[in-house]
């Protein structure tokens, strides 16, 4: 069975480096998945990295059928060949590519397979032990080994890169020279994506938002006034049936009078 086309394949991005910027979400569920497609998101990425989130995949493509999708793979990888594995079971379920944050020697052996990697460069979460959260690249020392770092996931054979909290200026000149799609989460206008978290953009946490993120809604008010209205209707139930309203007549099916004497009479 054929699938749909996909709006882009990595081909056509890289046609299109330099030219615009594409707009990327990280959704987690089909309805997250379809609304980004309804919404005309250029490219999306989503969880990869554990078995619910595996076997979510396939509904988030069945979602966005036309989306090119990511899955990101699980932290940790052991081996060349587990990466391997992995990236394409991704690709078998739908994904268009497959994020990495591992090292250009997990990537090579991914790339050289013919699988789309995205690596990970900047500020990275799994890897905080050794930077803390803050901003990379903000002296010349650490551009300089940003840089290097781009250019071995450019030898590794990776597609694209997100850049993740690396000061604008930098961010620009970075994008200028490689061959990477860089997607900027929280890296300026220079970039050739504007990456967002679905959590983030529509506000579904109590944490401070991040700098580099926006809150376009508030959907942790709207799941507060929800469970609100469960908690209400539930209460409502229990004092329906306590007091004997519930259920009412439209409630009950109903047997003939006749057929349950019969019933009745049947047992003596």
């Amino acid at each position: 069975m054929l699938r749909p086309r996909k709006k882009f394949t990595v081909h056509e991005l890289r046609r299109l480096k330099g030219k615009r910027i594409l707009t990327h979400l990280h959704v987690k569920s089909p309805d997250e998945a379809a609304a980004a497609e309804a919404a005309g998101v250029d490219l999306m990425s989503c969880p990869f990295d554990t078995p619910e989130a595996q076997a979510r995949l396939p509904l988030l493509v069945a979602a966005a059928p036309t989306s090119f999708l990511s899955g990101s793979t699980p932290h940790g990888l052991s081996s060349r060949e587990e990466a391997i594995r992995i990236g394409f079971r991704a690709l078998e379920l739908g994904a268009s590519s497959v994020y990495c944050s591992a090292s250009p020697r997990i990537i090579e052996a991914m790339a050289r397979e013919g699988i789309p990697v995205v690596g990970h460069l900047g500020l990275i979460p799994r890897h905080v032990t050794w930077t803390d959260y803050r901003a990379i690249g903000k002296t010349a020392e650490e551009a300089r080994s940003l840089y290097r770092q781009m250019k071995d996931l450019e030898s590794a054979g990776a597609y694209a890169a997100e850049l993740e909290v690396v000061p604008h200026r930098l961010a620009g000149f970075l994008s200028k020279n490689t061959s990477l799609i860089l997607m900027s989460l929280g890296s300026g206008t220079g970039c050739d994506t504007q990456f967002l978290f679905s959590d983030d953009l529509l506000g579904e946490y109590d944490e401070r938002l991040p700098r580099h993120a926006k809150a376009y809604r508030n959907f942790l008010a709207e799941y507060r006034r929800l469970q609100e209205e469960r908690v209400a209707a539930f209460r409502e139930y229990v004092a329906d049936v306590q007091s004997g309203t519930f259920p009412e007549p439209r409630h009950l099916v109903e047997m003939e009078a006749t057929e349950f004497e019969a019933f009745r009479d049947s047992l003596k």
